[in-house]
């Protein structure tokens, strides 16, 4: 399953994507590098069943917009990233979502991340912004820190649970809710990092 990595140059995925590392609790993976064009190969367990991610990282540079547009169509999911700290990387993640619903399959998951919540005293995005902009856009959204790890993992799992669910998608199972499943796991893990 492919997962593709969009955001503002400066927002932090690369350590993002990083904290999502092989040392991670029930993860395993590899990584490439391709002139600052980030691949990772990451497999998650997720109620027992293996989940691979393919996490691909671009960084926000604009030298990988033109083959952005291929990797939305074959992502089954798109994490977008902007910095809380620069108010023009959160402005610009409506052209993201724009190139999105142009380019990529209709069905793939979308999830907001507002990057370096560790630093929130140099805030320039409130998180009622981001809650707003995840709202109008009907995606799960959440503040992370590649720094400390706070809600990094649960953002890859929340995003594998979906997948899972919709590759077995058997009928008598209730259908996985993932802004209900992040909403309990940020409640159950208080104001840290996700366990």
């Amino acid at each position: 399953m492919e997962t593709y990595w969009g955001y503002q140059s400066g927002a932090g995925s690369p350590y993002v994507s990083s904290r999502m590392g092989a040392n991670g609790p029930g993860t395993q993976g590899s990584t490439d590098y391709n002139e600052d064009l980030l691949h990772k190969n990451k497999v998650v367990t997720v109620d027992g069943v293996k989940v691979k991610l393919q996490i691909w990282d671009t960084a926000g540079q604009e030298r990988f917009r033109s083959v952005t547009h291929a990797y939305y169509r074959d992502a089954q999911a798109l994490l977008l990233l902007y910095d809380i700290t620069s108010r023009m990387s959160f402005d610009n993640i409506r052209a993201w979502l724009t190139e999105i619903h142009e380019y990529a399959q209709r069905d793939v998951v979308i999830m907001l991340l507002g990057n370096k919540a560790d630093v929130s005293s140099e805030r320039a995005v409130r998180t009622e912004d981001g809650e707003s902009l995840a709202r109008e856009y009907g995606v799960p959204f959440m503040e992370t820190s590649a720094k400390t790890g706070m809600n990094v993992e649960l953002a890859f799992l929340a995003i594998a649970k979906e997948l899972k669910q919709r590759a077995v998608n058997q009928s008598e199972e209730p259908r996985f809710q993932i802004h209900d499943y992040i909403e309990s796991q940020k409640k159950r893990t208080s104001c840290c990092a996700f366990l």
